[in-house]
């Protein structure tokens, strides 16, 4: 049976407007304001919320009314805002790492001369035009084709956003009246403390049935957000993450595990400086051989290394799954340049930038890469392959994470679990040429950043295509 034809709601007949300067400005100076609030953000909680529907609904209110900008202009804003945003997220989870690498001449990280404003714009600049250019030839693929099959919880909102502020209604006025929620809620929390924080119960080590299990939460209205946004199920799955490791995974290891077993291996992770020294993660007590906390001591030296395997794993496991979308998306791209050659009219949704565009991209920013001298290494041979890994991985993963923001959204796409691998495939790489030692940790840490920018976002466009 044939799949329904999708009908976008601007009908691909019309001739409205759209990329515009207006438009453009618009959305950069929204993906400032919530770029700056997603580092802030990232470097507290470790996570992201996509700004696309926050954006999309000042976008209705105040680009419409102010500024006379259609939906489709709209559209653009949330998509450009949403995309810096993105970038913010993809410096702030990756190019601090360079400041933790190992301590090289002078008692410095080997990756901290690298940890400098020209540098991280740089990368980030490489980053956004290359997730860009791999997401050309799988738009058709993965947005167009498989309307039925991805719901792109997040790209659908934005979109009934949109088309509920073209029909008009008071769906801005619900959105700012959650905007004063959060603000009371914000005050009576951090400034009048009315609200705990972060409230916590724990039971001791001597606990017969549950050792060592603690749970805690720190509820917060950007927390309380994302929870709306992703909805009860995905948000079900990534509570019995927490579920599993706090009350299932500790406790059975804390019974397992003596705490100078622990202890040993927080120094081998550099979370604790020596077995005989006290401090460390979970505030290790030398004269007494015990932890001060020891569910937090066993999720640093386990549970932590445990999730990240998982989420590694995890991220392998779809890469196999999605190679035929991605042998697909190239054969659709190579045929619509046969297409376009022997003519025709091209519908405005159908409107794509050719697959020649990606490759003489890629192979550029491989060349810049080669000769820029912020990119990390010593030779013009590490530069470039750092940009041929970078290409490779890019090209995989940003596959990878179209589909998963297609079914659980962007706000929940571990793309940590895919930097992680690339990291580990790029280890892998350096290990088989020969290159091991310090200098090279923070290339391995360049090619797994820029693959983080590109797989950050992916949009369903459903007001236009």
């Amino acid at each position: 049976m044939s799949k329904e034809e999708f009908k976008p709601f601007v009908p691909a007949e019309s001739n409205v407007a759209e990329f515009t300067i207006k438009s453009i400005l618009l959305g950069c100076i929204a993906g400032i304001i919530f770029g700056a609030a997603t580092v802030y953000l990232a470097l507290k909680a470790g996570l992201t919320v996509s700004a696309s529907i926050p954006i999309a609904v000042l976008a209705i209110t105040l680009g419409k009314k102010f500024f006379k900008t259609t939906i489709l202009e709209n559209n653009i804003i949330q998509t450009t805002g949403s995309a810096g945003e993105s970038i913010a997220a993809g410096v702030v989870f990756t190019l601090p790492g360079f400041l933790f690498l190992s301590t090289g001449i002078g008692g410095q990280s080997s990756g901290e001369a690298f940890f400098n404003y020209m540098t991280i714009l740089i990368l980030a600049i490489l980053g956004g035009i290359l997730g860009t250019l791999m997401m050309i030839p799988l738009r058709r693929s993965l947005i167009v084709k498989e309307h039925e099959n991805l719901p792109y919880p997040e790209g659908t909102a934005c979109a009934s956003v949109l088309q509920a502020g073209e029909k008009g209604g008071n769906f801005a006025k619900t959105a700012f009246w959650g905007l004063g929620f959060s603000l009371v809620y914000a005050m009576m929390q951090k400034v009048f403390h009315v609200v705990a924080e972060a409230p916590t119960w724990a039971s001791k080590q001597a606990n017969k049935f549950l050792p060592s299990a603690q749970i805690s939460g720190e509820i917060t209205p950007e927390y309380m957000g994302v929870g709306y946004i992703i909805g009860p199920k995905i948000a079900g799955v990534l509570v019995a993450g927490g579920v599993l490791a706090w009350l299932a995974l500790i406790p059975l290891l804390s019974t397992l595990i003596d705490p100078l077993v622990a202890a040993k291996q927080l120094v081998k992770l550099g979370l604790l400086a020596d077995i005989t020294k006290p401090g460390g993660a979970g505030n290790w007590d030398p004269t007494t051989l015990t932890f001060a906390d020891y569910p937090r001591a066993i999720y640093q030296a386990f549970v932590k290394q445990i999730g990240a395997g998982a989420v590694a794993a995890g991220g392998f496991i779809t890469l196999l799954k999605t190679i035929p979308t991605i042998i697909s998306s190239f054969k659709e791209s190579v045929s619509s340049i046969k297409e376009g050659k022997a003519g025709g009219v091209t519908k405005r949704t159908d409107r794509d930038l050719s697959i020649k565009l990606v490759g003489i991209g890629s192979l550029v920013l491989i060349f810049l890469m080669a000769i820029l001298p912020q990119i990390p290494g010593d030779s013009i041979i590490n530069k470039l392959l750092i940009g041929v890994l970078v290409i490779v991985f890019g090209a995989f993963f940003v596959t990878v994470s179209s589909r998963i923001v297609g079914l659980i959204g962007s706000s929940n796409n571990p793309i940590s679990g895919m930097t992680i691998a690339t990291i580990m495939g790029t280890c892998l790489v350096f290990i088989a040429v020969g290159w091991t030692g310090k200098v090279y940790e923070p290339m391995a840490l360049v090619v797994g950043g820029i693959n983080l920018y590109r797989c950050c976002k992916c949009r369903c466009n459903i007001t236009r295509s």
